[in-house]
């Protein structure tokens, strides 16, 4: 499954909305997603979006969209 996860580059600042990021990754599970994101990056992460159908579509059209392999 893919995951669409939100974050901050930093947990060191408090979450602001027009800093937030996204990245994209391919995971059995959210938990699993997010565990390997944290063990990753210093990345503060806001939130997890499991992708599917026509909204994985939509991503994978218009945005930049990219794996993130760990």
């Amino acid at each position: 499954m893919i995951y669409k996860i939100y974050y901050q580059e930093t947990k060191e600042r408090n979450p602001k909305r027009e800093q937030t990021h996204s990245l994209y990754i391919e995971a059995a599970s959210d938990v699993d997603a997010r565990k390997r994101v944290e063990d990753n990056t210093p990345y503060n992460i806001e939130y997890v979006q499991l992708l599917e159908g026509n909204h994985l579509e939509y991503e994978k059209e218009n945005a930049d969209f990219t794996l993130v392999e760990y």
